[in-house]
């Protein structure tokens, strides 16, 4: 017997295999570009190791293994000296391809001085960096899709969060086919949930409605907000690109969410969630980026609300389900693939896989919900 089957007294026990250390095979946002292109190198704790990030001369970012091959300073405390990062210590100077190209005291490199260059993509206003433990390029087909707003002046710019998450980075992937969680801890209300795996894309299609008794009622003048609907997908392990549209009574509020994470190590990650708002007659400039800030701070507190659920809860591999918990199990061997060697990908990883969700009972019981605590409240407003 297992420690996941029942005992005698029928208790089903929870399973939990230790956190894998290896990280997941594909591309990861490091951050918005700017961030790194103030003429400084910049640290970033990533994949069990200390990283160092600056832009060279040609304006091209690079991505280096943090702790110089000569005698271990931190490049990250060094210098930007044209195309290369200067050593604090004796001022060797790195590329980006990862090769010493001048010790300034020395009348030659020696031929062995290289360190870790991390394939990179500065794409959409987003840094990228590609992880593989086996060590192989980006596949071609393995892509990140441009985003039209992100370089559109009929857009907002980036508004863009960072945290750090305790936890492993799976808890939060979990999220894509967890249609109940959204009503319980984010207060939102869906009335429509499926869930589309092919190849290295997840994507979560959700329709829902505004729930009058968790948010304000409108002021005087002020549209309704009525519902949403969202079109998310995880393109690789950690990227996920949400096309995410506001229905409000005189307009539809068109945006595009990024939910993104890269690991620090086994148990601690770094979220990134940015959105870019499209402006409109009823949304022109100003009142667009006013917008876009709100729903950035919306959205932080989202993932705030997630993180006190990841914070308190055990890791779980045998999760006891029921009918309208979604494909939880299809979707974590979708994920399998990316922490496995390319040659051990299997086919039921990779392949079509469907599954809409019966809503019927959720909204049965959820309006009812809805309406008792807005009952409750009519009836607290009366107390005197």
């Amino acid at each position: 017997m297992t420690a996941g089957e029942a005992g005698n007294d029928g208790v089903r026990a929870i399973e939990a295999e230790a956190v894998p250390t290896r990280f997941a095979r594909g591309w990861h946002c490091l951050g918005l570009s700017k961030t790194f292109k103030d003429g400084e190198p910049h640290t970033v704790n990533a994949f069990g190791q200390k990283l160092v990030i600056f832009q060279s001369g040609d304006g091209r970012l690079n991505v280096l293994d943090a702790y110089c091959r000569h005698m271990g300073a931190d490049l990250s405390q060094g210098t930007i000296k044209g195309d290369e990062i200067a050593c604090p210590f004796h001022d060797w100077r790195w590329g980006g391809d990862g090769r010493c190209k001048k010790i300034p005291y020395s009348r030659r490199v020696p031929l062995r001085a290289r360190t870790s260059a991390w394939t990179t993509m500065d794409q959409d206003g987003m840094l990228f960096v590609w992880n593989d433990p086996e060590g192989n390029p980006p596949p071609p087909d393995v892509t990140i899709p441009r985003i039209e707003g992100a370089t559109s002046d009929e857009w907002t710019d980036w508004v863009w969060k960072e945290i750090v998450v305790n936890t492993n980075c799976r808890e939060v992937v979990d999220n894509v086919v967890d249609m109940a969680h959204f009503f319980y801890v984010h207060y939102s209300f869906p009335t429509y949930f499926k869930n589309i795996f092919e190849g290295p894309v997840a994507t979560q299609i959700m329709k829902g409605m505004g729930r009058p008794d968790m948010r304000p009622p409108a002021k005087d003048g002020e549209p309704q907000m009525r519902g949403n609907t969202s079109i998310a997908s995880y393109h690789g392990p950690s990227f996920m690109i949400d096309d995410l549209t506001y229905h409000y009574d005189n307009m539809d509020l068109h945006s595009v969410l990024i939910n993104a994470h890269y690991p620090i190590d086994a148990n601690s990650f770094v979220l990134h969630s940015g959105i870019i708002v499209r402006r409109s007659d009823q949304l022109p400039a100003g009142a667009a980026e006013v917008m876009a800030g709100k729903l950035g701070d919306f959205i932080l507190r989202g993932f705030d609300q997630d993180v006190q659920i990841w914070k308190h809860k055990t890791r779980i591999d045998n999760p006891l389900l029921c009918e309208e918990d979604g494909p939880v199990y299809q979707l974590r061997r979708w994920y399998e693939q990316f922490y496995v060697d390319v040659a051990d990908v299997r086919p039921e990883m990779v392949e079509r896989f469907e599954f809409e969700l019966d809503t019927t009972r959720p909204i049965e019981v959820w309006q009812q919900e809805v309406e008792a605590n807005l009952a409750r409240r009519a009836a607290e407003s009366r107390t005197p």
